[in-house]
This record gives C-alpha cells, structure tokens and sequence, in this order.
C-alpha cells in the first residue's frame, strides 16, 4: 500500500467522526481515500468538503471542541495555510490528528520532498512525529489519536511523511483487526477536555485574559503537557506493541550506536538510506552509529544526549534550511553537543533533490576523516549538493 493509503486505513480503523480537508499534492490521495470510504459506507463520519486548507483546520477545531474524533491533511503552502489555526489549536488544548505530506515551498514551484513545511510548526504547541516507512506512517497515524486523547496530554498531533518517497511509495503493510483496534483505542470521551454544545455548560474559550494569566497558560497548560507527553508516548507504543507485535523505540531510534564512536542524525524517509550508508561504513571499520527522531516535538533531549555522550563527533543531515541559520535539527542538536565534541550540519535534499546511500557514505567519511586528522572540527551549516560535490 502506498503511504497516504496507509494514513487513510489508520483513520478509519480508528473511526474518526468527522473529516475536513482540502485537496493538495502529494497529499490529495489521503482525503481522495478516505472520502471514498465515507460514501461506500465503511467508514461512518462527516466529511466536509471546504474551499481552504484554513477552513479546513477550522472545522475539525470546531469538531474537536464538540466532542468528536477529528482528522485533517495536508503539505506544504496548504498547512502554512493553516497557520493561524494551528496555534488556536494548540492552545485551547483539543485532541485532533493531522497527516503532514512534507513537500517543498515556492517560488520556485515544486511538489517534492522537504522538511521545511512540517519543521516551520515546531513552536506552536503540535507534537510532530515523523515516519521513515509505510508501516510507520501507518502505525504513526493510529496510535497519534491515542496520544493526542490522553488526558495528561490534550494536544494536536501531526505526522509527517516524506511526499512522493513515501505518500506514493507501496510497501508491504501490516494492518490489525478492527475488534483489536477497537479494544485498545475505545471511542473518545466527549467531555474532556470539555465539550461545546447547545444547553451545555456554558464556557467561555480563547477570551481575553491578564496577561500574567496568558503567561501561566502558556507554562502550566501547554508546556507542562508538552513534557508529560514524553512518558504517554512510551506507555502508547508499549500497548501498541503488545496489540500487535510492532515495537518501536518511542521517540529516538538508535542505529548502531551503542558503540559508536561518531553518530549521524537523521529524520524521516531517508534514513534507511542512510542506515545503509552506516552498515557499509561499519563493514569497512568506521565506527559510526546512527540517531532518527521518531518525535521533534516533544523534543527528546534526554534521549539525544543518551545517546550523543561519549563519541567523538556528531554529523546532522538536515532536509530542511532557515533562512540566515541553517538546519533546523542541527540547530536544535547543536547546544546538546558538548562544545569539545566535533559538529556537522549539513543541509541536503532541498526540492526532492536525490540523496543516495552513497552520498551519504561519502559525506559521513569526509566527516570521520577530517576530524581524526584535524581533531576537532565544528561545523553548523555545510550545504551538500550530490552533482557539486558528492557522487562516487
């Protein structure tokens, strides 16, 4: 099945009520999908057809606040699109699951692969997930709702996937059975966090408080949930895992990197890419190992430097670049890193721009090299592009 397939096969295992979207590439295949399955009858929700991807987040919001399950999707211009929403969302603490196609933005036009899009929402109060696989999407997209419902967590959940490299890619996919589904994820409790409707209890959302109110908000409603999201995402894949057989390591994949003495980091598709550029490294006597973030938001520092201490130097592949900075990983990852410990970010992929195990190969032994000739080497923003300087 290809990936955005595999999203609309989470969705309705998972019996969304209602479903909002607009169509844009390469995410159009996932709503294509799952509208289809509304009107043949196998899957019972509400889907709203929209004219926005604005209104489109809009509607589930308001779906979500009236106690339903809700879905959205979307790439790249049609989620900044979204923009405004996405904090409202956020911050008025609803439950809602949203695939994020991950596609380049314009000018120039380009439908490809990127990180960009899904990294610009970092700040907004979202836990972002991001597969490497179809059976991750798949598995990515099912267990989110269970998270975002969590009472000690209460937030939006998005889930990206590479566009075209997995959205349009089949892989063989392990799908489990409604009745399992249904015992493990139990249909969503209406009142909580709390429920809009008519003659209900009256409330009031997103008023106008002191600003010493909106400051403690801020800490103790979104960032103290933000945490705990942690230790919900490692309980969810624990049941997940039992339910059927998929085990995944939470939030951080460790590669090889137990005994590593350089660590690549990575997120999304290209990692087994990369995983294969480590394997033939290690085949050859370097000892290098490989990080994949599985979450950036809740960003899993404890993990990263678990895994960070003790080696020698730490290579970012970014498929992602802010304007004036660099990677965004790398930066992230950069003040994780002791300042006596060798940093690379590099910036490769941009647009969908091929980057092959041998590219990767190639960037990770220049690195290794260079810093055991020069000993140390720090290095936040170094742009790779395979026809310039990269290929065999």
């Amino acid at each position: 099945m290809v990936g955005d397939h595999a999203v609309a096969e989470a969705v309705k295992l998972a019996r969304v009520n209602v479903i909002s979207a607009y169509p844009i590439t390469p995410q159009t295949l996932i709503v294509e999908r799952l509208s289809e399955m509304v009107d043949r009858g196998e899957l019972k929700a509400d889907f709203i057809r929209v004219e926005s991807e604005f209104s489109a987040l809009a509607s589930v919001y308001g779906a979500a606040a009236a106690g339903a399950r809700a879905f959205t999707a979307t790439s790249s211009h049609g989620l900044f699109y979204m923009y405004e929403m996405l904090w409202w969302a956020a911050a008025s603490r609803l439950p809602l699951v949203m695939a994020v196609v991950t596609r380049a933005l314009g000018p120039p036009w380009n439908i490809h692969d990127e990180h960009t899009d899904i990294l610009a929402i970092r700040d907004s109060g979202w836990i972002i997930g991001m597969a490497s696989d179809v059976q991750e999407v798949f598995d990515m997209t099912l267990t989110a709702f269970k998270l975002s419902e969590d009472e000690r967590v209460l937030l939006p959940v998005a889930i990206g996937l590479d566009g075209f490299v997995l959205s349009h890619t089949t892989e063989p996919l392990y799908i489990p059975s409604q009745e399992d589904v249904d015992s493990w994820l139990p249909p969503r409790n209406p009142k909580v966090p709390y429920v809009i409707e008519p003659g209900g209890e009256p409330i009031t959302l997103g008023n106008l408080p002191r600003m010493d109110v909106y400051h403690e908000l801020h800490r103790a409603y979104m960032d103290e949930a933000m945490n705990e999201a942690k230790n919900v995402i490692h309980e969810v894949y624990g049941e997940y895992g039992k339910l059927t057989g998929k085990y995944y390591e939470p939030l951080v994949e460790c590669y090889r990197c137990s005994d590593a003495k350089y660590v690549a980091v990575t997120m999304g598709a290209w990692s087994g890419d990369a995983k294969v550029a480590v394997d033939e490294l290690r085949d050859s006597g370097y000892p290098i190992g490989l990080i994949r973030i599985r979450y950036i938001r809740p960003f899993p520092e404890e993990k990263l430097e678990t895994y960070i201490n003790g080696v020698r130097g730490v290579i970012v592949f970014d498929r992602d670049y802010s304007v004036g900075f660099g990677g965004v990983l790398a930066g992230e990852l950069m003040g994780l890193v002791p300042s006596n410990v060798s940093f690379k970010g590099v910036i490769a992929g941009l647009g969908g721009v091929d980057v092959s195990p041998s590219d990767f190969r190639n960037v990770m032994v220049s690195f290794v090299n260079d810093v055991e000739r020069d000993g140390y080497l720090r290095v936040r923003k170094w742009w790779y592009i395979p026809s310039v300087n990269g290929g065999d």
